[in-house]
């Protein structure tokens, strides 16, 4: 397996217009093979590292690669090695699961799927037979959920990029979601997540970054993580405890 970083942020910083410090000289990266998880609250400025690494944003300086491709100098180019599932996954209520697959893989330039292969992706996340050919319209935020991850699959770009992916999923969705995360791991995906999901990132994890104001104020493995209590930590980094 190529050892080479597939994700990585290099000393990066955005601020806003208006003088807001979005995030601030972080660097991390996430080999094949490794998740990645960002915790923080609200604004600590998980969404925009990834927005960064999208080219949503542009960095004000540093720079995120994508197999070594940076993201706002050759964006399409980086965004070959990159699927994306955000929070709230963007696709067609009016088309079926089967129809939203057919028609974003299609859009990604992947025409050799079947209908077969849509169903048997879509069982891997998840999303109960009967519901493959129903309109997405009556389907609840952790059932477009899973269909945004199976486009993601279906992509089969080395590395994934997570905006909150277990948002509006039950207990069982989430532990299944945690078991399909495990896989694609072990295929040698490179996955980047942000979550507020404390439990599940600790249990799935290879290394937890903890983000405050912009700052990645914690960097851990899961090696040195052990025998710690990560809802302590995270709390205390919270509450500036070790500034």
């Amino acid at each position: 397996m190529n050892n080479q970083p597939l994700l990585e942020a290099v000393n990066l910083s955005k601020r806003y217009e208006d003088g807001a410090l979005a995030v601030n000289n972080v660097s991390f990266f996430v080999k094949p093979g490794e998740i990645f998880a960002m915790l923080g609250g609200n604004g600590a400025g998980k969404t925009t590292t990834i927005n960064i690494f999208l080219n949503f944003i542009e960095p004000t300086s540093g720079e995120a690669r994508i197999n070594g491709i940076s993201s706002h100098v050759e964006p399409l180019k980086a965004k070959q090695h990159v699927a994306f599932v955000s929070e709230n996954v963007m696709l067609y209520t009016n088309f079926t699961a089967i129809q939203n697959l057919d028609y974003f893989v299609r859009l990604g330039g992947k025409t050799q799927y079947t209908k077969d292969d849509y169903r048997k992706v879509l069982l891997r996340v998840g999303l109960q037979e009967e519901a493959h050919n129903k309109k997405l319209k009556g389907f609840s935020k952790g059932m477009r959920q899973k269909c945004g991850i199976a486009v993601a699959i279906l992509k089969d770009a080395p590395a994934i990029l997570l905006d909150e992916p277990t948002s509006g999923l039950d207990p069982k969705s989430g532990f299944e979601f945690i078991q399909l995360l495990d896989s694609l791991r072990n295929e040698g995906k490179a996955i980047l997540m942000s979550t507020h999901d404390i439990f599940r990132a600790k249990e799935i994890a290879d290394t937890i970054g903890i983000m405050r104001q912009g700052n990645l104020v914690m960097q851990k493995s899961r090696e040195e993580l052990s025998g710690e209590n990560l809802e302590q930590l995270y709390m205390n980094f919270m509450a500036g405890v070790y500034e």
